[in-house]
């Protein structure tokens, strides 16, 4: 998510979550998560939604609790949604807004299918179905789409 914020370099707190990142995709999961936790101290449950939302987004991917990774993405797309057009285009990321809408719901079914809430999974599949016509026909959204049919399928075999 945070490759599609252009613009984030001029902002030290998104390098900060890019670094951790790092960590996460490089297999340190506790190092990245102590390093998002102190972020996330530093930032405040009121602070700049966009922010909140990238740090929440990659906070759910350093959990190795279910519970604890769909508390973190439900923080996400509640910061998403305080977001605004004017807040974004500070970042040069107004399209990204819609664009991240399909990933954040896509991430709170996978959240409920592990928590074996077939139910809860489907609503929140369905509506990262319908916000993936805002995703572009690049890398990223033919990746989306195709996790959004991985995850599909597996509702759908049970």
């Amino acid at each position: 998510m945070a490759e599609q914020w252009r613009g984030a370099s001029d902002d030290p707190v998104m390098t900060s979550i890019g670094q951790a990142t790092m960590l996460l995709h490089g297999g340190d999961r506790e190092e990245a998560r102590n390093r998002l936790q102190a972020l996330w101290a530093g930032i405040g449950a009121d602070g700049d939604p966009l922010h909140r939302c990238t740090l929440a987004h990659y906070m759910a991917d350093a959990q190795d609790d279910p519970d604890d990774e769909l508390a973190w993405d439900l923080r996400a797309l509640t910061a998403a949604e305080e977001l605004g057009e004017e807040r974004l285009a500070r970042h040069d990321s107004a399209v990204a807004l819609r664009a991240l809408y399909p990933s954040l719901h896509l991430n709170l079914a996978a959240d409920y299918v592990k928590l074996r809430r077939p139910d809860d999974a489907r609503v929140h599949l369905d509506r990262a179905r319908t916000a993936s016509d805002a995703l572009a026909d690049d890398g990223y959204g033919t990746g989306v789409r195709a996790a959004i049919d991985r995850l599909d399928r597996r509702l759908h075999d049970g």
